[in-house]
């Protein structure tokens, strides 16, 4: 397991489109999310143990934000051929297992996860409502212990940005395993 790290797309740069399956058996794009305030994509897999541990979190970030007009939707970009735990089988089991409250979708061909300039499992991009960038980094300050988290980065970030305002905190790039390039 290779530690990586977010590489920081600029800030303001235009959502890179997508189309790709979902484990509900439908495809998404951007357009799925239209009414969304704000739209976060995260790539993330099955096996990854910062990627596991981030999953009761975005959960829990989804279900408090969706009333204020957030949406999340995961990305898996690994190659399934060589990880068989993030094929699209295990997604689907996966997704089950946890009741995942958002799309988890299968990047086969890993050319979005290219165009996102994604580096690893989680890595986490915030989209306003023109489709801009506005964050790229972390979850919170403690992946390994939910409960020993001092600060909540993307919970701040959601909150700036909903109430118009300048994000409030220094980025700190996310950090997890390596995508699984083929």
């Amino acid at each position: 397991m290779a530690l990586m790290h977010s590489n920081g797309m600029p800030v303001g740069t235009p959502m890179p489109h997508f189309d790709l399956p979902g484990v509900d058996g439908k495809n998404y794009s951007p357009e799925s999310f239209n009414d969304a305030k704000l739209l976060v994509v995260v790539f993330t897999c099955n096996h990854c143990p910062y990627a596991i541990a981030s999953e009761d979190r975005l959960i829990a970030i989804q279900n408090d934000y969706r009333p204020k007009g957030v949406e999340f939707v995961l990305i898996n970009p690994n190659d399934p051929e060589r990880y068989q735990a993030d094929s699209m089988v295990m997604m689907i089991a996966r997704a089950e297992d946890k009741k995942f409250p958002f799309p988890y979708l299968q990047d086969e061909s890993q050319d979005v996860a290219k165009s996102y300039d994604a580096a690893c499992t989680p890595d986490i991009f915030v989209f306003d409502a023109e489709r801009k960038l506005c964050y790229n980094g972390r979850i919170d300050d403690n992946w390994q212990d939910q409960y020993h988290v001092t600060r909540q980065d993307l919970r701040i970030v959601l909150d700036d940005l909903l109430a118009g305002r300048e994000i409030s905190i220094d980025v700190v790039p996310s950090m997890g395993c390596s995508i699984k390039w083929r």
